[in-house]
């Protein structure tokens, strides 16, 4: 595999110039896929943060940025949707999501907001002693011991020192709960699921949504539902500006 990644061939949700050089970092593998943001791309090309590699990797050195309450030094670890990025020496924080175009972008938040980020539950799994291990979508795992969490649901972590988590909320992937899409041509898209269709077989399942604050009704993927919230979308409650 090769580690180069021509900038003609970057992902279009980084949405950076194409033509200034030839290549460009490249994602190592990590709690994302390899079409995550690399934290060279993100205080470089999207947040102007640095100007050069060389500024990027003086900045990650010096211990001042944090992601998901951990600091970064890699300047190929992928960055990804519904991440935290603190820079507390200078008081600013983001959470990453996805606009409805698709691409990638750094909303501003508050510190407070900061101290918890969103999962979704990509598996769980017995391990011993009986206890119940979740595997969280962007790699982390958390053990609990109770079985009201199942694989696709969402939960809210505050962020703890030394890579601990406390679970503060639940949201369900059922019927009647609200929705952002990460993925497909409704990308950015919330809504409230209206019905989820099992398909048997290898077809991804089907899930049905009316999007938040209009009358439309889309269709998706299981695989691109994020739950976000209940009867309304919870990002707001974080500081996330719609």
């Amino acid at each position: 595999m090769s580690n180069h990644l021509k900038r003609l061939n970057s992902p279009g949700s980084w949405r950076i110039a194409k033509k200034t050089n030839t290549f460009v970092t490249k994602t190592i593998a990590g709690p994302h896929n390899a079409s995550a943001m690399p934290m060279a791309v993100w205080l470089r090309d999207h947040m102007g943060i640095a100007v050069t590699m060389r500024e990027v990797k003086r900045v990650l050195k010096s211990r001042a940025v944090l992601v998901n309450g951990a600091v970064c030094t890699d300047p190929k670890m992928g960055v990804g949707v519904f991440d935290i990025i603190a820079l507390p020496s200078v008081d600013k924080y983001f959470r990453i999501l996805r606009a409805k175009r698709g691409d990638i972008v750094s909303v501003p938040i508050t510190a407070e907001a900061a101290q918890s980020r969103l999962c979704k539950i990509a598996d769980k799994t017995i391990i011993k002693g009986g206890k119940i291990q979740l595997n969280l979508r962007y790699g982390a795992n958390i053990v609990v011991d109770t079985q009201d969490y199942k694989p696709k649901d969402s939960l809210v972590l505050s962020l703890m020192p030394e890579n601990k988590f406390e679970i503060t909320d639940h949201f369900a992937f059922t019927e009647g709960n609200t929705a952002m899409v990460i993925g497909g041509r409704h990308s950015g898209k919330i809504g409230k699921i209206t019905q989820i269709d099992v398909i048997p077989g290898s077809i991804p399942n089907r899930v049905t949504l009316a999007e938040e604050g209009t009358t439309e009704i889309f269709e998706t993927i299981e695989n691109y539902v994020f739950m976000v919230g209940r009867e309304e979308s919870a990002i707001s409650e974080w500081g996330i500006e719609q």
